[in-house]
Order: structure tokens, then C-alpha cells, then sequence
């Protein structure tokens, strides 16, 4: 889950963004007015009917501004996040195989291929680009949509006829600065639940740097050829890859009710033990789960996890409180948090009793900063016990200072009170005969990490109930 705190370059940690999107409290109320003789009034009246006219005829308040060309909804929604993938800056060991990557350039005229699934469906999307960790502006060429094969993940070949380019402010072409993110035309491409999309980029010179955005644990298979294949129906003889690269969000226009549950993890979730173009990580079974069920079927389920990360401090991507509002709060129809991260930061401080300590009690803080904010944006945050690591040999000291804190950590959890719910992974992974360790059915291998079964317990364990629609308490953002 994590390499070396020590070993990792500090480039790899320190880049942030500010989200471009944060929900923002509600005005509040404006100065009185003065009385206003009849005349003026009646003219304002006449004045607001004519603009009430014109929004009726240039689409409903709250639709999607025709701005690439592409036809608006006829019936109110709002977006929803149904996929992402959490941006870092890519490790050495995970950039574009060569010659994707040359002396400071990487994707000269060069087509990249990615497979995503996403949760729920709608008859528009529109994809988000980062250049958060990019060392230069990132110029994309060329963006198409389309099905893959078979709607299979991880293949290089669409299904003909189903490809759509996608525009940025009606022009085929972007340039994302570094640090920003962008975000695509609305797009009339309907879309299933939990369907595979390809999305095909081209770029003509390349991105001027080898500090790039990706997100390396894709468990997807990407496919990089050299030239402008965008339109091609296969990419024969493409270089293969298991990472995606730019690509970080894509957006359904869905009915009111739709909402997004966002998953708050590190490589417990981010599906490390799943199955290469699987999809059968612990939040992608929960998805599947959600969708057998019609009072669940509209929560879109948004994986924010990566391999190493940790809540306190930076590793492998920004640290939790770092990066929460780039990861929560700016996200798209967010309504439910479940935060289950926290085995790294134990397991990366020092084996000793004062070390452990601080560690629980920072943590402790942290997930109470976390409820805090994501409460001040009407977020209901569930907190999911750690599970067991006992026998990896990372993380398992022979003493048991981590175990200790760890179960600290999860007494914290399930009797504070602080989170509006508890979601026990900790006595659904553990073996009931030895609980500091997994249960050997769901274990990896690692001792750490699970497997697909392991990764179902998970998904079987969270209750549907949690994720269903109620009013807020009247006092609910206070704390």
C-alpha cells in the first residue's frame, strides 16, 4: 500500500489545486429595499416578464449552456459524478513506456486509448481533464467518446459507428495550465449503468514535460500508438498499459434524485488484490450491489483512492486533508462520504508506544476535520473500522504497538459518536480465531490486502439503508 515515505520524491507529494467547483452556502439576505412608486414597479414587472420570455426561450434555468455546439436536455437534472480517478503525479516506475516518453516530452503525436466504468447512466456526459501535477501546459488535440468492444474494459477496439468527438468550448482542441483541470461540452451520448466507455485522446507535440498527471492503480489496461488514430475502430499493435493518464472525471446530466457516494481510501480501495479489467474492487461490487435494487439504483458511486495515500501526511498523492476539497467537496451531486483510511499512517509511523500515540490521536482529529467540513456542505460522512494487517511484513510489528493503535482507532470509531454511521470492515475482514490478521478466504497473499471475495465481504457489509435519501437535521452543519 505504501513503499517508502522516505524514498518517495517530494515532487511526487507537494502539487495542489484549487477546486474549481466548491459548493458555496447560500447567499444571504440583501439590504431592504425602499418603496418603489407604481410606475417603476409596473415597469420592472413588465421588464422581468421579458426576461422570464428570453430563458424560456434559450432553455430552462438550470440546464446545461449550449456551448460546444451540443443539444441541451429538455427535462431538469443536474451532473453527477459517476466516474473519477484520483489525479497524482506519476511515479518513475509508472510513465508512458518508451517511446511515449522521451528527454522532457511524453505522447509526441502520440493516441492514448482508456477504458472507464461508470456507476449510473444518463443521456449526456462530459469528461474532466487534469493538469494538476503537469510540469507544462498539457495541449490536447483531439477527444472522442464510444463504446468498446463487446463493451469490454481494458480493450483497444469501439464498436463502429459509436465514436463522438468531444469539444471544449466548441473547438476540438484544449489547453489545460498546470495545476487546472478542464471540463468538456456537454455531450449527447447515452449511457447504461455501470457500462465500460472508451475515451480516445490525441496529442500532435505532446505534453513539454515528464511530470505528468495520472492515476497509476487503473487495475484498466490503456493503449498508446504513435500518430492521430482517434477515429480508428482498433488500435492494432498499440503499446499496453495498466495506468490511466489525464483522465479524471466523467459526468452524467441525471434525473434530481441522482446522488454520488464518494469512497475515501487508500489501496484497500483502490482495488490493489482485484482483478486486472475486472472491476470488482470492493466500491465496484457495492455499485453493482446498489443497482440490483430500484431504491438504490440512482447513487453513482465515486472512488477517490490511491495506493499508498495516507490521511496525515503526504505519500503516494496528496494527503486526506490536502486533498478533500479537490476530492469531496468539489465534486459533482456529492451527498454521502464513507472515509476508510488510516492503516497507512499507522503503519508508516515509527513501532514505538509515544509514535503510535501520536499517530492515533492525529488521526482522531483528522477524521473530526473531515466531519466538520464535509457537514458544513450537507455531506452525512460514514466511517469505515481499519482492517487487520497482522503478519505483513511492512506493517506488523512483533510487539504490537500498530495492532494496539489500530484497534484504538476503531474503538474511536464505532463509540464517538462523531460519524453518522459506522461501517464495521474491521469484524467483517478479520478472523474471528486470530483478529489482529484477515481472514485467510479473503487475504491477498500480503496479509494486507484483498482479494475478490475479501473485496465482496466489503461491498455485502455496507448498509443499502445508509445510502437512501433523508432530510438533513435542522442542526446538522453546525459541527
Amino acid at each position: 500500500m505504501f513503499r517508502t515515505v522516505c524514498g518517495v520524491d517530494r515532487r511526487l507529494v507537494v502539487r495542489r489545486f484549487t477546486p474549481d467547483h466548491v459548493r458555496r452556502p447560500a447567499l444571504a439576505a440583501g439590504p431592504r429595499v425602499s418603496r418603489v412608486a407604481p410606475a417603476t414597479r409596473l415597469a420592472a414587472v413588465l421588464l422581468l416578464a421579458a426576461g422570464l420570455v428570453a430563458a424560456s426561450l434559450t432553455g430552462a434555468e438550470g440546464a446545461p449552456r449550449d456551448d460546444g455546439g451540443h443539444a441541451a436536455p429538455k427535462f431538469g437534472g443536474h451532473w453527477v459524478d459517476s466516474w473519477v480517478s484520483m489525479p497524482q503525479l506519476t511515479e518513475p516506475g509508472n510513465m508512458p513506456p518508451v517511446p511515449f516518453t522521451q528527454d522532457g516530452k511524453v505522447f509526441d503525436d502520440a493516441t492514448l486509448r482508456q477504458t472507464v466504468r461508470v456507476s449510473v447512466g444518463g443521456r449526456n456526459l462530459r469528461l474532466r481533464f487534469s493538469n494538476a501535477f503537469g510540469g507544462a501546459a498539457l495541449p490536447i488535440t483531439k477527444v472522442s467518446v464510444a463504446l468498446p468492444s463487446g463493451g469490454q474494459a481494458g480493450v483497444s477496439s469501439i464498436e463502429p459507428k459509436t465514436s463522438q468527438p468531444v469539444t471544449f468550448h466548441g473547438n476540438a482542441s484544449v489547453v489545460i495550465p498546470v495545476g487546472a483541470q478542464m471540463v468538456s461540452d456537454p455531450l449527447k451520448f447515452p449511457v447504461a449503468p455501470r457500462s465500460n466507455l472508451t475515451v480516445t485522446i490525441y496529442l500532435a507535440d505532446g505534453q513539454a514535460s515528464t511530470d505528468i498527471t495520472s492515476h497509476p492503480g487503473s487495475r484498466t489496461t490503456s493503449y498508446m500508438l504513435a500518430g492521430d488514430h482517434v477515429a480508428d475502430t482498433d488500435l492494432a499493435g498499440a503499446t499496453r498499459a495498466d495506468h490511466w493518464y489525464f483522465l479524471s472525471g466523467l459526468e452524467v446530466w441525471a434525473k434530481p434524485t441522482t446522488a454520488a457516494a464518494v469512497m475515501l481510501g487508500d489501496s484497500l480501495t483502490d482495488g490493489r488484490g482485484s482483478t486486472t479489467n475486472g472491476n470488482d474492487r470492493w466500491p465496484d461490487q457495492l455499485l453493482d450491489r446498489l443497482q440490483s435494487h430500484p431504491s438504490t439504483s440512482d447513487i453513482a458511486i465515486v472512488n477517490q483512492a490511491a495506493g499508498g495515500n495516507r490521511v496525515l501526511n503526504d505519500g503516494l498523492g496528496p494527503n486526506v486533508l490536502a486533498r478533500f476539497d479537490r476530492d469531496v467537496l468539489a465534486q459533482s451531486g456529492v451527498e454521502w462520504l464513507v472515509v476508510f483510511e488510516g492503516v497507512n499512517d499507522i503503519g508508516t509511523a515509527e513501532a514505538a508506544p509515544a509514535a503510535q500515540k501520536q499517530v492515533v490521536d492525529s488521526l482522531i482529529a483528522a477524521y473530526d476535520q473531515i466531519i466538520v467540513r464535509a457537514h458544513a456542505q450537507g455531506i452525512r460522512v460514514y466511517g469505515a473500522t481499519l482492517t487487520p494487517f497482522g503478519g505483513n511484513t511492512m506493517y506488523d510489528d512483533p510487539d504490537g504497538y500498530r495492532e494496539e493503535a489500530r484497534r484504538t482507532v476503531n474503538t474511536w470509531i464505532r463509540a464517538s459518536g462523531r460519524f453518522d454511521a459506522v461501517i464495521d470492515f474491521d469484524r467483517t475482514a478479520r478472523d474471528p480465531s486470530a483478529p489482529d490478521q484477515l481472514l485467510p478466504t479473503f487475504d491477498v497473499g500480503d496479509h494486507l490486502h484483498l482479494n475478490p471475495a475479501g473485496c465482496k465481504a466489503l461491498a455485502d457489509a455496507v448498509p443499502a439503508g445508509l445510502l437512501r435519501h433523508r432530510p438533513l437535521p435542522p442542526t446538522f452543519a453546525f459541527n
